[in-house]
């Protein structure tokens, strides 16, 4: 008696359910991205409001009561927590930010004319993180249990715990006070600032435009001005590359088709470089969303330290003036660019290792 073998099923059809799989993932993970800004940006309403209103906050003390209760009332401070709630919700999903109340400006005009300073910083930092922190974990991972590999692991758990602004403080004293070959503060010169002003339409990066302007003196003296706030704040994430790196390689050089290649010859600086490195990045990219947070966050004491006028920048002296309404505005900006940036992680993750998806 024979017994049906039952055939597999067509290439096409197997596609089709890994594409299927891969689009329904996406739209899920898009569609958590409402209620992930939504829940972020009613928290900072809530903790805001929690200290008094705005108006209160800012200008209290400086005006006769009379004064400020006409502006309290002329605002919309005064009316029921929930009303004011739905407006502000309102306002966000349009596009509308508010006036800050320390210099009456749009705060949408202060996301966008900082924002990119921000982001800028934050990928130079990212540059750091990616070329100390991959290289060092697979050379603590060729060199597992050797002092080379207790030395980087010890500088690992160093640069994620040391202080932003402390790191800071002293690559400024070592590069620009006793060695003084890096500048102090600042994101680029005086004459480099005003010349990247006379562009057209600047786009705020300040590397982009002064490529664009095509001076290499410019490119130079931007460039100088980002080494010292990118190694202070990339560091951070560098320390979390590093053991991740690390631990990864190790995994995969006890997995199976590693020993094959062991024991066909295969030195093992070949296996770590060839065979253990892509699978060992697969976790790098799923956590770089967890680190762009990290990075928007350390961003405040890093533009504070250089003076590097950024989001963070801005936010620190937003509330020093108890700007309530300015802070407010910043601190959703970059809850969405954390929730939008998580979003693409997502994809990346799910077109590298199909696991992901399910």
């Amino acid at each position: 008696m024979t017994t049906a073998v039952a055939s597999p099923p067509p290439k096409t059809a197997r596609k089709r359910s890994s594409g299927g799989g891969l689009w329904r993932y996406l739209v899920i993970r898009f569609l958590l991205i409402i209620p992930t800004i939504f829940i972020l940006v009613t928290l900072v309403f809530v903790l805001m409001r929690l200290t008094g209103d705005p108006i209160t906050a800012a200008l209290g003390g400086r005006l006769p009561p009379e004064q400020l209760a006409e502006r309290i009332h002329a605002a919309g401070y005064d009316r029921p927590i929930i009303v004011q709630y739905l407006e502000y919700v309102g306002q966000i999903f349009t596009g509308n930010f508010g006036t800050t109340l320390s210099d009456n400006r749009p705060v949408t005009e202060i996301l966008l004319t900082y924002g990119a300073a921000t982001l800028e910083l934050a990928f130079y930092a990212l540059i750091v993180a990616f070329i100390v922190g991959i290289p060092l974990g697979m050379v603590a991972a060729y060199r597992r249990d050797k002092w080379q590999d207790a030395g980087l692991r010890v500088f690992a758990i160093l640069a994620y715990a040391t202080p932003v602004f402390f790191a800071g403080l002293l690559l400024k004293l070592i590069f620009s006070v006793w060695l003084g070959v890096l500048p102090v503060a600042g994101r680029a010169s005086t004459g480099t600032d005003l010349n990247l002003q006379t562009l057209e339409n600047p786009s705020g990066i300040y590397l982009i435009d002064a490529i664009r302007l095509g001076d290499p003196d410019a490119i130079g003296d931007v460039l100088s001005h980002a080494v010292l706030p990118a190694i202070a704040l990339g560091l951070l994430t560098a320390g979390v590359f590093l053991r991740l790196v690390r631990t990864n390689v190790i995994g995969t050089l006890g997995s199976g088709y590693v020993d094959a290649a062991r024991s066909r010859g295969v030195s093992e600086y070949r296996l770590v470089a060839k065979h253990a490195y892509r699978p060992a990045l697969i976790p790098i990219i799923t956590v770089i969303g967890l680190q762009i947070a990290l990075l928007l966050g350390g961003a405040v004491l890093t533009e504070t330290t250089f003076e590097w006028k950024g989001l963070g920048f801005m936010l620190s002296e937003y509330l020093k003036a108890r700007d309530f309404v300015a802070v407010q505005g910043i601190v959703a900006l970059l809850a969405v660019i954390v929730a939008l940036t998580n979003f693409i992680v997502d994809i990346i993750a799910a077109i590298i290792d199909p696991r992901v998806r399910y």
